[in-house]
Formats: structure tokens, sequence, C-alpha cells
């Protein structure tokens, strides 16, 4: 309590009380006046003892008092009142009462509504309920009670099971039951469409004198809502009331689960026309389950076929999480390991893509099967848009049962525009099974599958078509009828009670495994053409039937093949198209191409030293030619014509050093590699050694002033030609040493760039023997610094005037 609450207490428990002992207002400035509890009931004053609440009158502004009730009672009225500023209580035009009601159990029925009237909650003095059972149920009791002193008037009632009476057919064959939970609502109500289209095929098969001529199959159905909790209680009566059921029917997966597990136990054979989940393919869990629909895995094979087809062998996979899917992408994880194909990335996401289509991108993954369901496409495609993963580049495998503008349909949940996620899906392939036989044959319904369809459309009336429910599975659940009749016929061996062979099927119970054993392997061998193609179950019990194969292109699917697993035939149509023109790679395509020399840049070169070589020619027979001249034999001509030849050299070392893998073969490099450095070498020893020679003899000459103008004029010319010679031997001396310590040769560099082959030392060729590479890169550099070096320190040798 406030601590201004309590010294407000306080002070009333210290005031004394007026002349007559009491305060005659009902209200004050100071509180408001003491409530007292009602009859049979009490109020619970917080922060104060009783003898506290005997002693004061009034109580503090905002203190709050709460009703109570004893017994069976409750309050009807304000529970609690708070203390106003202006002295009275709040809601005091409502009184606060303790008023007996009746027990609370009447107003919940099992299996019904219980529904109350003349008040609400709870049932006062006066009110009755009302009694309602839900279908299938009767009610046993009175549908109304009325609450008078806190009793109702009748003992509450109870809703049981309908009990239906089933009279043999009149034409004197022998009822067979067949019991069919049909999801006529919730998440897929595919028994919209998928009932008519049973018992099309009870009325077909019935009618068929060569087929159960002894029997009549009779259909007992329920709306199981796709709902597992529904159907568990739908499966106890079918169970439990007569007439016995010889097989189960049921519906989408979650109830196939849940029917498929009792079954067992029961000795009874399921037979799905609407579960696609690859967990129900487990056999030992199982054990007697069959379905007419494909398993979400048959998509694998095609999937695979396409990979092999293209020549694709890396893959990445993007699910949404979801027991299906899971079960879906483990199984082609399986089947791309054995066909030598690599899923190099799995990612999966609960309700946001965006982290991992980024993580796709990150990874460069290029062909990417996606797993989910359509609403969360458009979030996968929206980020998919946004990480700009398609185009020519990419390519993307969906699931075929999305509707056919699933892409264009708006959705608050992205935020995307209609344009933006057209681009983005542009070109993506789909797989879908084919649950309509697309050749125009008749089967063993003698219906084509065009006419099973018009007549599925007249059954269903003024419904479209193509908006009720389970109408792509209704070809499937045709086909189940089938697949039983045809199975309990060679059960019963085809002719009833006469048939020399077989069993009664009028025999059948829960506790009879024999006729469960024959009506598996019938089952198990079954194979004949219906409306929805060609029926076989593979042996897990799952149907095996052919895929078709779509592309999108300008935005409508186009078919483009179809794929029978059972025979591992692709028949190709050939209609695909590609945004870059062909299937793109699986992954970034590293193309090794060897780099050569611009030949532009290698003729130009090699002109201008042709006309080098000429120039030098030129001048070499110019100076031998003028050898007698005065001038020329004091300019020392024969270190003029050791240049020219040197320079010749160089020059002509131009086209050796621009010969590469696009003009020799790997077999002669060798040699160009040793005549680029012999010609070069010895080239500039001759050339810049000459050129040095004279150089060094004219400034010797000239700085010797002290000597006699006649002995400056003398020419020593074997000192000369001695230095040349010194300096082109050093230069063999090291070229015989590099050659056969460290000869050059071909060596391939692959890079970023492309690949290139240049000639080059050993120790560049040996990643294989760490320690011999360093020591002959070392001697290769040496030499190479060596000979360098030498020219540097006889150029800096010279004087700076020079």
């Amino acid at each position: 309590m406030p601590l201004i609450q309590m010294l407000l207490l306080l002070l009333h428990l210290l005031l004394p009380l007026g002349s007559d002992g009491a305060q005659n207002s009902n209200t004050t400035s100071e509180g408001c006046q003491i409530i007292h509890p009602p009859w049979e009931g009490g109020i619970r004053y917080r922060g104060l003892t009783r003898d506290q609440v005997r002693a004061i009158n009034f109580l503090p502004v905002d203190y709050e008092i709460e009703y109570v009730c004893r017994g069976d009672r409750e309050v009807v009225g304000p529970k609690v009142r708070k203390c106003l500023s202006n002295g009275s209580w709040t809601d005091m035009d409502m009184p606060s009462r303790c008023v007996r009601t009746c027990s609370k159990s009447y107003l919940t029925l099992d299996n019904g509504t219980a529904f109350l009237r003349g008040g609400n909650r709870p049932a006062l003095d006066g009110a009755w309920v009302d009694f309602r059972c839900d279908p299938g149920f009767h009610l046993v009791g009175s549908s109304r009670s009325i609450c008078a002193r806190g009793q109702w008037d009748t003992p509450k009632p109870s809703c049981q099971v309908k009990r239906t009476t089933y009279t043999a057919p009149s034409s004197g064959r022998r009822a067979v039951y067949i019991g069919a939970l049909f999801p006529m609502s919730g998440g897929w109500p595919g028994g919209q469409a998928c009932q008519p289209a049973v018992e099309m095929a009870l009325e077909d098969v019935n009618s068929r004198r060569d087929i159960l001529p002894d029997y009549e199959l009779k259909l007992i159905h329920h709306d199981s809502k796709c709902d597992p909790g529904q159907a568990t209680k739908y499966l106890y009566e079918l169970l439990y009331n007569d007439p016995i059921k010889i097989i189960l029917l049921p519906g989408c997966s979650s109830v196939s689960t849940l029917v498929a597990e009792a079954a067992r136990m029961w000795n009874l054979i399921v037979l799905s026309y609407g579960s696609s989940s690859p967990a129900l393919s487990n056999r030992q869990r199982f054990p007697t389950f069959f379905r007419t629909h494909p398993s979400a895995t048959l998509h694998n094979p095609t999937r695979v076929k396409l990979f092999e087809k293209w020549g694709w062998k890396k893959i990445a996979t993007i699910q949404q999480t979801t027991e299906v899917f899971t079960s879906t992408l483990d199984d082609l994880e399986e089947r791309v390991k054995e066909a030598g194909i690599e899923i190099t990335f799995r990612q999966s996401f609960f309700s946001d893509p965006a982290v991992p289509v980024k993580n796709l991108k990150r990874q460069d993954a290029r062909i990417i099967v996606g797993l989910f369901y359509e609403t969360e496409a458009r979030k996968v495609f929206c980020e998919v848009y946004k990480e700009r993963l398609f185009g020519k580049k990419y390519v993307w495998f969906l699931i075929g049962w999305y509707a056919d503008n699933w892409f264009r349909t708006p959705d608050p949940a992205i935020n995307c525009t209609e344009q933006e996620m057209a681009e983005a899906v542009e070109g993506h392939v789909t797989t879908e099974i084919v649950m309509l036989n697309p050749e125009n044959t008749r089967g063993i319904s003698n219906m084509t599958s065009q006419e099973f369809v018009q007549k599925l459309t007249r059954r269903l009336g003024s419904k479209k078509a193509e908006e009720t429910g389970g109408f792509q599975e209704a070809p499937l659940a045709y086909d189940a009828i089938w697949a039983l009749a045809l199975a309990l016929n060679k059960t019963s061996g085809g002719s009833g009670v006469h048939s020399s062979g077989g069993v009664r099927l009028e025999d059948f119970n829960y506790n009879n495994q024999t006729i469960t054993d024959q009506i598996y392997r019938a089952m198990n061998s079954s194979s004949f053409e219906g409306v929805s193609g060609h029926v076989v179950f593979d042996a897990s019990g799952s149907r095996m039937a052919r895929t078709l194969i779509e592309q999108l292109q300008g935005g409508k699917y186009m078919q483009i093949g179809y794929y029978d697993s059972t025979k591992d035939d692709l028949h190709w149509l050939g209609a695909d198209k590609w945004i870059g023109g062909s299937p793109p790679a699986d992954q970034t395509v590293v193309i090794k191409r060897f780099r050569y020399l611009s030949q532009k840049l290698f003729i130009s070169v090699s002109v201008l030293s042709s006309l080098g070589i000429v120039l030098a020619i030129v001048c070499l027979s110019f100076n031998i030619y003028n050898s007698h001249v005065r001038y020329i034999q004091n300019s020392q001509p024969n270190l003029n014509n050791l240049t020219a030849v040197g320079c010749s050299l160089a020059l002509a070392a131009v086209f050796p050093l621009g010969l590469d893998g696009y003009h020799i073969r790997a077999g002669h490099f060798p040699f160009v590699c040793q005549a680029r450095l012999w010609l070069l070498g010895l080239g500039f020893s001759l050339g810049y050694g000459s050129m040095f020679t004279k150089i060094w003899w004219v400034h010797t000459v000239f700085t010797k002033k002290e000597e006699k103008k006649e002995r400056r004029k003398t020419l020593e010319s074997w000192k000369l030609y001695a230095t040349v010679g010194l300096l082109v031997g050093l230069d063999i001396f090291t070229l015989v040493i590099w050659q056969i310590v460290d000869p050059l040769h071909r060596t391939i560099e692959v890079s970023s760039m492309g690949i290139r082959d240049y000639c080059c030392c050993l120790g560049f060729s040996l990643p294989m023997r760490p320690r011999a590479s360093p020591l002959r890169k070392s001697m290769t550099t040496v030499l190479l610094a060596w000979q360098s070096t030498m020219w540097r320190s006889c150029v800096s040798s010279l004087p700076q005037s020079l």
C-alpha cells in the first residue's frame, strides 16, 4: 500500500468520531465510506486486518476493495471497486451480489455444441442451454436444460455415433466395403474432386461382369479436413463400427501417416490417392501402405537425368525446412552421388530465405535445385532478383505443381515488382508428375483421359473444374479404385464362390492376416493402363509414373520433355531455350590459353631490327671500303668493324626473343633460348666493348699532356684488341658456365591472365625439389648480377666529362 494511504488510514484510526459516534455523510473529502460485504460473500480489504476494518469508517482515495463469494456462488456485478476523489466508489449504480450458479460442465458437449441462452457465463438462475450434436452423431437425452436454484433441471445429454444399417445390394452380389477419408476442407481440400472420381470408378467397376462378378464395392467415407486429429476420430468409427472395411482410402500425407501406422495392427491394406511425403515409402514403418500418387522423390530421377544430359557435375540446393522437402533432398543426395554428381552447397531456411540466397551467390552456385512451397518461392526469387542470381549463367530447378502465374500473384510479404519477379524466374526448369495420361489411348476402364475429364466435369456440375480442390489428383483417385478392384479380383480368383482358387472376400476380418497377405501380393503386382497413365508400384508401395519437364519461356511454361523412370526413357521435345544460347556451365570455367607475343608488335620490331642490321652492314662495308683513307685509319677501323658486327648480333637477337610457342615447337625451345642468350651477350660485348675501348683510349691520349705530341699520337693497337678480347672472353666464360650449370629451357607460367611460355633457368621448373631450386636460381642470379656489375664498374670508371 502506498505510504500516503497508510498515513490516511492511521489518521482515520486516531480521529475522534462525531457526537453521535458515526459519520452521517456518505461522502467526505477525506475518502469514501466503508462498504459492508454482501450476503453469502465478503470484501477483501487490502493491507488491513479485521480489527482495523472494524475500527474505521472511511477508506482513503484510490483504495481498492475486492468482492468474494462463498461456496458455489459467484460475484455478479463489479468485483473490484475503487475510491474516487469525490468520495464515491466506482460503479455504484451496479450492485455486487453473490448468487448461486449451475455447473459449468453443461456448457461443453463432446462431439457437439452447447449454446447458453438467457444470460452470459456463468449460468445463473433462469438461464438455459440448448444442445446440438455434430454430423454423424445423434443426441441421447434432453436437448435443453434450465438452471434453477443452482441446479440443472435435466441430466446432461451425450452425443453418440449414428449407427448406419448397411443392406446387401439388391443385385444379390455380396458387398465389400471401403473406408475412405476425403479432405473436403482444410489445407488441401482434395476430396472435392477426388470423392466424385472415386464414386465414378465404383460405378464403372461394379458395372463390369468380368471384375468381381460376385461382389459389389461400396464406399463409407468421412471428411478428414486434412487434419490428423479429425481423422483419428473417424478412423475410430470406421474400425469399431460395422460393417468391416476391407481397405482404407486416406487422402493427404498427414492423415495417411496416421492411418497407415494404425492399419498394420488391424491387418488392413491402405491405399492413398493424394499422399506425396517421402516418409511414407518406409516399408518397415508402413508395411501395408500403397499409393497411386507418386512420392515427391520421383522428381529426383528426372533431375539426375537432366543433369547428365546437360553435363552438369556440380549442383547446389536450397530448401524450406519441412519434412517432405528434407526427405526429398536426402534422396536426391544419394541419387546424384551414384551418378557421380556432387552437391557442393546445401542451404535451408524456415521463413526468411535472404541469407541462404546470399550464401548461394557467395559460393558461386550455378545449377540450383529449389524445394519450397509456392508462397516461399516468391520470397526466394525476390531475393534472387536482389542478388542477381539469375540470367544466362544460372539454372533453377523448381517443383512443377505451382500455379502457372505464381510469380505474378501479389504478395505483401515481398517488396519486388511483378516485372522484377518475371525477370528473376525466366528460364527456370520444373518437373511435374504426369497425373493425366497425355496419350489418347483407352485403358482398363475403356476411357481415354480426355473422356474422363469430361465425365468428371459434368459430375461436378456448376463448379469450375480448375477451382475445385483435388481436380488435378482426381485421375489418381479414379485409378486407385481400379487398382483395388483388380487386386481383389485376383485375390478372390475372379469368380467368387465358384472359383477353384482364391478366397472368399466376405470371410475377411481384422484378425485374418491370410487374406490381407494375398491382397498385398496382388496389389504389389498391379500393372495396368489407367486414366493417369501406366499404374505400377515400386518396392516401397509408391506409384511409378512419368514426369513432365517444363521450362518458363517468355513468362509461359513450355513442355520440353517427358521422362519415364521405370524404363529410363527420356522423350525430348527439343523445345528448350537458353538465355545465353546454350546450357550454362555448372561452375566458373577457367580456360587455360597461351598468351603469345603480339604478332604486329613482333613484326614491327623485327622490321626495325632488320633496318638496323642493314645500316650496320652498310657502315661495315663503308668502313672496309675506305680503310685506306687516313681519317679512317686514325679511328681504329677494326674496332669500328667489331662495333658494327656487335650491333648486328645484338639486333639479330630480336628474332629469337620474339619466338614463342606460336612459332616453334616445344623441342626447339632449348636451341632458341641459347640463341637468344649468345646473340645478345656476344653482340653486347663486341659492340659496346669496342665502343668502350675506343672511348677509354681517347681519354688516355688526351689526358697525358706532359708527354710529347708525337708520342700521344702513337697507337698501340694490340692493347685495344686485347681489351676487347678480354671483355668478350669474360662474356664467353660467363655464358659457358651459365649453360653448363643452369641452361635455359622452356618454362610455362600459369596466372590469372593466362598461360605463357618463356625461357628460364632449371631452378624454376623444379617445384618438387625445394632444396635444389633455390640453389640453381641463385646461381643464375649471381651470373646475371656479376655480368651487369662488371659493365657498370667499367662505365663508372669513365670520367664524368665524357
